[in-house]
């Protein structure tokens, strides 16, 4: 007796909802391939598109404008951010939130090179220019801050960390030291120990941070 054939199934049609978002990825891959090898000003949408594979008039048609795209940039990694954030963080808080943040830092910095390089990218452009997108690291720039004092009163209120400690003032610093030492690493990664250096940072806000008797 014959053995049956195995019937072929077809694949299965992606929906409009699906290629549209492969498309939005690809053309945002190639725009922030694009910003890290020719910088914002040299940035196209025609590029965009065509080097993400579609017609030359789709990148402008997703996005609406370069800003439009660089704003979009800044959103997804702000995204990617808060999401290694929260799975490092969970339901920590106080000192030890702040010192799961700042291993999550560090692991964005690793794990995500091109997003942040990126957006560092970005950030500097936008010095001294008054546009969406400087309007937007404003807000990431102020969300972050308003994440680290609120785990330092958090610490206070639960005793781990010093009352005396000024949270508004802790959290600017804390975003300069590790803003600054991104923008250090990117210039030149060979020059920085990165599991070294926010090991130092750890044991640093630890020490700073602290009541005097447990210190």
């Amino acid at each position: 007796m014959a053995t049956p054939r195995a019937v072929a199934r077809k694949p299965r049609r992606r929906t409009q909802a699906e290629r549209t978002e492969e498309s939005s990825q690809r053309m945002l891959e190639a725009g922030i391939r694009l910003l890290i090898d020719h910088g914002p000003q040299k940035t196209t949408l025609k590029e965009v598109g065509e080097l993400a594979g579609y017609s030359r008039g789709l990148a402008s048609y997703r996005f609406g404008s370069k800003e439009g795209l660089f704003r979009e940039i800044l959103s997804v990694g702000r995204r990617q951010w808060a999401a290694e954030l929260t799975r490092v963080v969970g339901e920590k808080q106080g000192l030890q939130a702040l010192l799961a943040a700042t291993e999550a830092f560090r692991n964005f910095l690793l794990n995500a090179p091109d997003q942040y390089r990126a957006m560092l990218i970005l950030w500097y452009e936008s010095i001294g220019q008054s546009s969406a997108v400087t309007a937007k690291l404003r807000e990431q720039h102020a969300a972050q801050r308003r994440d680290v004092k609120s785990w330092v009163e958090q610490g206070i209120a639960s005793g781990d960390i010093d009352p005396d400690v000024d949270a508004e003032l802790f959290a600017a610093t804390f975003c300069s030291v590790v803003y600054g030492t991104a923008y250090q690493w990117q210039v030149n990664p060979a020059a920085l120990d990165l599991d070294r250096l926010f090991g130092a940072y750890q044991q640093w806000f630890q020490k700073v941070l602290q009541p005097p008797a447990t210190a």
